[in-house]
């Protein structure tokens, strides 16, 4: 397996190529991974079509759910978006906060910051912006965020437990989060856990769905909440590229899930003096 270095590598040069992509190719791949399926249909991603604040050119298909929906943002509110790629859910999420409220986005990969803050210009959209950085070093001062929003994103971190010492660090008070990500009910096949392209592809980089809860509330996180999930079937042609046909009905016909959860979660109001990731807790 590569990596971390190899495998943020692998990601920031594949989301390069999909900044560029439409939003057909993107949808008929695993997260945009590669057009690797022959059929055009929605593998991950919910529509977001009728969500109020949708912008089609920000959209590239590459969700796994809707956090926006789930946020519960309110008008004035600061938003964080982890992953923003073309700017879709901070779109939404500007919205739901208004003009008094504040969006930031942050995204690993220059093409797509360049692209978020192209649509947000042409719709003239001065209260969010983009910032290019590593979600587990978030360029972004601490206790900022009313709201952290982040879709088919984490899957792509190799130190996931970095990501939620970080959106803690960055969170008020009080404030919440609403992440989609893709995770897993039992171990994955060899072939797709060692492919750095599934990687990319959301698939090879999920967690086990208790691990990912269990990171959550180590983190000191509270009211800690599955909004939804939905299992993640992938098509026998994107299977074929990794598998053998004996290999892919074992998976088919296993025990392995692989699922897409919407996860909410609150920072306490009361803090004490030790801070998850300080070493003292």
């Amino acid at each position: 397996m590569p990596t971390e270095e190899q495998l943020k590598e692998i990601v920031r040069k594949k989301y390069s190529e999909i900044a560029l992509q439409d939003k057909e190719t993107n949808m008929s791949s695993c997260c945009g991974a590669g057009g690797c399926s022959t059929e055009v249909y929605n593998i991950m991603s919910d529509d977001y079509t009728t969500i109020e604040g949708y912008n089609a050119d920000a959209d590239l298909g590459l969700g796994c759910g809707l956090p926006t929906q789930f946020a519960r943002i309110k008008k004035g509110d600061v938003v964080v978006d982890l992953g923003s790629g073309a700017g879709n859910d901070c779109f939404i999420a500007r919205h739901e906060t208004g003009e008094t409220g504040k969006v930031i986005g942050i995204d690993f990969t220059p093409a797509m910051v360049d692209k978020a803050r192209t649509n947000a210009e042409a719709r003239g959209f001065n209260n969010v912006e983009f910032r290019q950085g590593d979600i587990e070093q978030m360029p972004i001062s601490a206790n900022v965020a009313d709201v952290i929003v982040s879709n088919c994103v984490l899957n792509l971190v190799p130190n996931k437990n970095g990501v939620f010492q970080e959106i803690y660090r960055v969170l008020k008070p009080g404030g919440h989060f609403s992440i989609s990500d893709v995770v897993l009910i039992g171990a994955l096949p060899e072939g797709l856990r060692k492919d750095a392209e599934m990687y990319a592809g959301c698939v090879a980089g999920a967690i086990q769905k208790q691990v990912y809860m269990e990171l959550i509330d180590a983190n000191g996180f509270e009211n800690v909440t599955i909004q939804k999930e939905k299992a993640i079937v992938i098509p026998d042609d994107i299977l074929k590229n990794y598998l053998s046909p004996d290999e892919i009905n074992s998976f088919k016909t296993g025990d392995t899930g692989i699922f897409s959860i919407t996860v909410f979660a609150q920072k306490p109001i009361n803090q004490n003096n030790c801070t998850p990731g300080g070493g003292c807790c």
